[in-house]
């Protein structure tokens, strides 16, 4: 009798969590079957590569927004943006 009560629960627990997997899974692939919208494109000035505007490094320089791919281009362009002095 007590095989058999420790058998019930044992299945009752696996399929709770069969349960709950089947229910993640369901989640999931409806997440990814969701359209998605295409993000905006920007172009670094600094290397002239495309990057999304969501990813990109930004810099606000003269009233004018900048996107970069990474910090180190946004570096370059702005030593080259310095006045340079005589």
């Amino acid at each position: 009798m007590v095989r058999f009560t420790l058998f019930i629960l044992l299945l009752l627990v696996l399929a709770a969590s069969l349960s709950r997997l089947v229910k993640e899974i369901f989640i999931q692939r409806r997440k990814l079957n969701r359209p998605t919208e295409a993000e905006e494109l920007v172009q670094d000035p600094c290397c002239q590569t495309y990057i999304p505007a969501g990813t990109a490094v930004r810099k606000r320089v003269a009233g004018r927004n900048y996107y970069f791919c990474s910090k180190d281009c946004m570096r370059k362009f702005l030593d080259e943006k310095k006045p340079q002095n005589p």
